[in-house]
C-alpha cells in the first residue's frame, strides 16, 4: 500500500479529532489541511514513526501547537454542550484526552503523539478530567466491597468534582441507594462481598434508567471473551488514579454526546 493509500484511510478520522479539538468543523478542516500540505512539501517527516496513523497525528500535533491560539473556536462554534465543555479544557489536556478516549490510542501512542513520556501523559489525561468534570460534574454511585478500594474511588471521584451519592457493598444496597436518587454514572465492581454480582445489580437498575456503567474488576479477561454483550467500560485491579479519571471522563463525554444526537435525529 502506498503512503497516500495509507494516510487516506486515517483521514476521516484524524478529521473527526481535529473537530473535536478545535470545536469547529472549518477550523478542524484548515488544521488537517494544513497537516497534508507540510506532509506533500516534506514526505520525510512521515519517517521513524510506528505506523502511519501515529505519524499523521504526530504531525498534525505539531502544526496544531505551533499556532499560537491553538485552534481556539468561536464562540458560535460550540453552541451544543460536548464541543462547548471541550472547549474549555485547557489545549495539552484537551489533546491528550481525545487522543484516548476519541481515538482510542493506546497511552504508549497518544504519548509519542504528544512528544512526552506516559507519565506526563496521565498527568494531562487526570487534568483533563478534573477539567472536565467541573463543566460536568454529576452524581456518582459506587459499587465496591473492599472498603479501602472504596475509599480510594470516593476520593478520586470528589477530586474530580463529581458528587459520590454513596457506597454499596451489596447488590441490595446499590438498588436501594439508586431509588434514593439517580446517579448520572455508576462505578461498580462484579464481584462482591454477600457473594452477589455487580452487574446483575446494575442490570436491574438499567431497567428503570439509563446511565453510563464503568466496571472495575480484577479478572478483566473473563468480560472481553467476544462471547457475550461485554461492559463498554472495564477498568482492571490494580488501577491507575489516571485511568479511572480518563475513563469516567470518557464514560460522560460520550453519553452526553449520544444524548445529543438523539435530541437532533428526534
Amino acid at each position: 500500500m502506498s503512503t497516500s493509500q495509507s494516510v487516506a484511510q486515517h483521514l476521516p478520522y484524524l478529521r473527526r479529532y481535529a473537530r473535536a479539538l478545535t470545536g469547529a468543523q472549518a477550523s478542524g478542516d484548515a488544521y488537517v489541511a494544513a497537516t497534508l500540505e507540510a506532509l506533500i512539501q516534506d514526505p520525510s517527516v512521515m519517517d521513524g514513526n510506528s505506523s502511519t496513523r501515529i505519524g499523521l497525528y504526530r504531525l498534525f500535533t505539531k502544526i496544531w501547537n505551533s499556532v499560537g491560539v491553538n485552534g481556539e473556536p468561536a464562540l458560535s462554534d460550540v453552541n451544543a454542550p460536548v464541543e462547548r465543555h471541550l472547549s474549555q479544557i485547557a489545549p495539552m489536556p484537551r489533546q491528550a484526552f481525545l487522543l484516548v478516549a476519541l481515538e482510542g490510542l493506546s497511552e504508549d501512542e497518544a504519548a509519542k503523539v504528544l512528544d512526552i513520556d506516559v507519565p506526563a501523559l496521565r498527568q494531562l489525561v487526570e487534568d483533563s478530567g478534573r477539567e472536565l468534570a467541573a463543566e460536568i460534574a454529576t452524581d456518582v454511585l459506587i459499587i465496591e466491597d473492599e472498603t479501602f478500594i472504596a475509599l480510594d474511588l470516593e476520593a478520586l471521584v470528589e477530586g474530580l468534582g463529581h458528587k459520590v451519592l454513596g457506597v454499596a457493598r451489596t447488590h441490595s444496597e446499590a438498588v436501594a441507594l439508586s431509588k434514593v436518587k439517580q446517579p448520572g454514572v455508576i462505578l461498580a465492581d462484579i464481584q462482591l462481598a454477600d457473594g452477589s454480582s455487580g452487574l446483575d445489580a446494575v442490570n436491574e437498575m438499567l431497567r428503570s434508567f439509563e446511565v453510563p456503567v464503568i466496571f472495575i474488576t480484577a479478572y478483566p479477561e473473563r468480560f472481553l471473551t467476544g462471547e457475550r454483550p461485554e461492559p463498554a467500560f472495564l477498568i482492571a485491579k490494580p488501577f491507575q488514579p489516571a485511568t479511572v479519571s480518563a475513563v469516567l471522563s470518557q464514560a460522560l463525554f460520550f453519553a452526553r454526546n449520544a444524548k445529543r444526537r438523539e435530541r437532533k435525529a428526534s
